[in-house]
């Protein structure tokens, strides 16, 4: 088992580097390892970082995953090349570009993690969701930083200003919850409504969930006079809330 003086590998990589710079907000490597742990040492995973700099953080998720992990880095700045040779897959272009998005996904239909560290902009942020998260495999994750840009003007923010990412995710929750509120029909025809599986919210990230799901139903196992001894009730949820 590897040991790692913080218990966290990330946060060890990141203090210990003295290879290309890594610029990121120390609060951060906490919420990397809670939610990418768990995909470390998947055999041909595929990891697409959005924003790569200098490229010390791709370095770092290949050392984190494995050497055997597909890492994809895509920036804006064609400088980014130079990384190529380090083995990494690069990509040049805009992440607000639609038509950018549709000769990526040519290439990669699927993905299982997202980590957009772009230019933080609200039509960057929500074009690379829209367009990315449709191809996340089943169990797949998307994780968006420095959503804080949501409150900040010149990324196009505002405090509960319409249009921005995280008042997108706030919509998103009711989607998660549409067995509730929506029709059968609305449902089967809503793809956040069958595949987004948890939504969290940390300071400045995002982490949604790619899975997909059923009709929740609940279970009830025991004996209670109420129901009648020794039986099993399940039940499918259909509560609708008045419209």
């Amino acid at each position: 088992m590897e040991m790692h003086e913080n218990g966290n590998p990330l946060l060890d990589y990141f203090i210990n580097n003295n290879g290309k710079s890594i610029y990121k907000w120390l609060h951060y490597f906490e919420i990397y390892h809670r939610c990418f742990e768990r995909y470390r040492r998947r055999p041909e995973l595929k990891f697409l970082e959005i924003g790569v700099l200098n490229g010390g953080s791709t370095h770092m998720w290949r050392d984190y995953f494995s050497k055997d992990a597909h890492i994809i880095g895509m920036d804006i700045d064609p400088a980014c090349r130079e990384m190529e040779k380090d083995g990494f897959e690069i990509w040049i272009g805009d992440q607000a570009n639609r038509e950018f998005w549709a000769g990526f996904k040519q290439k990669h239909t699927t993905l299982d993690i997202v980590l957009d560290d772009g230019g933080h902009t609200m039509e960057q942020q929500l074009t690379t969701f829209q367009e990315l998260f449709p191809i996340l495999s089943d169990g797949g994750l998307y994780m968006c930083e420095d959503t804080h840009t949501s409150y900040v003007t010149s990324f196009r923010g505002g405090l509960k200003r319409e249009g921005t990412f995280l008042e997108y995710v706030k919509n998103m929750i009711d989607e998660l919850h549409a067995w509730y509120h929506k029709s059968d029909e609305e449902i089967s025809s809503g793809y956040l409504a069958n595949y987004l599986y948890s939504v969290q919210v940390f300071d400045s990230i995002v982490v949604i969930e790619k899975r997909r799901k059923a009709q929740p139903f609940c279970v009830m196992i025991g004996n209670d006079q109420r129901v009648g001894h020794g039986h099993v009730l399940m039940t499918n949820v259909n509560v609708r809330a008045e419209k």
